[in-house]
């Protein structure tokens, strides 16, 4: 059998189940480490609920999947996930769910790897919205996950570190109110979980910004002043509605904020 022959009988089975994601529809990357609590609480030696070590390889690697080939216009990460949410019209690889799922997760933890100095992993998956409100639902999702998470997290800390046990501490934590754990942390830690950094509280968000920048022209010995791009990185996001409107401020820019 010639190669072409073969290779067009063989390719069927690779692309059998190939699915693309409809023109006009939003596209939004999440990236979740795998296994990410033994790797952080078992093979390495972060600080808990919260490390900036670690805080800085996620937005480094935010960063990274945000200049790696597809056309990201706002990314948001808490604990060991990064969503990205790309230009309504992005076509890399055809709109291939394969494609956006496998590149992604292997740049995200070639890039975590790197800086961790051992193997770690992130898998992907791909969500697909009709409108920029289900697009700012979800990113208010995230956003309030994050919030449960790190009030969770410091209570559940806090018990730890007071010498119960995982069992113990979950028991406790259990059916407790927003409320109730933020008086358990404030009576028995002395920690006002609106002190807390915002990072922490409610993850942090890129974009891209333009910026003007000085230099010299050596052909006709002038000073010029040319226009760049670069990642803003926002550790200070705002909450409920306010959050809800920049992301509503971001879609327009890019011209997807319309139905």
């Amino acid at each position: 059998m010639r190669f072409d022959d073969l290779d067009a009988k063989m390719r069927v089975y690779e692309t059998a189940h190939d699915l693309c994601v409809l023109p006009g529809l939003f596209i939004v990357a999440r990236i979740d480490g795998r296994g990410f609590t033994k790797l952080t609480k078992e093979r390495h030696d972060f600080e808990a609920p919260f490390d900036p070590r670690f805080r800085d390889m996620m937005h480094h690697t935010t960063e990274h999947l945000m200049g790696c080939g597809f056309h990201v216009i706002y990314a948001y990460t808490q604990s060991d996930e990064i969503s990205l949410l790309m230009h309504r019209d992005e076509n890399s690889f055809q709109r291939k769910f394969r494609k956006f799922n496998s590149v992604l997760a292997g740049e995200a933890s070639a890039c975590f790897s790197l800086q961790l100095g051992a193997i770690a992993s992130f898998d992907c998956r791909l969500s697909t919205f009709p409108t920029p409100e289900l697009v700012v639902d979800y990113f208010r999702w995230r956003h309030e996950d994050a919030h449960r998470n790190a009030l969770n997290g410091h209570c559940y800390w806090m018990l730890r570190n007071q010498g119960l046990n995982a069992r113990q501490a979950s028991k406790r934590i259990e059916g407790l109110s927003v409320s109730e754990k933020n008086e358990m942390l404030f009576q028995e830690g002395g920690l006002n979980f609106n002190d807390l950094p915002a990072w922490q509280r409610r993850g942090a968000g890129f974009f891209w910004e333009t910026y003007e920048k000085s230099a010299h022209n050596p052909l006709t010995h002038e000073d010029i002043t040319t226009t760049r791009r670069r990642i803003h990185r926002d550790l200070e996001l705002p909450l409920k509605e306010a959050y809800a409107e920049m992301i509503r401020a971001i879609l327009d820019e890019h011209g997807s904020g319309g139905v």
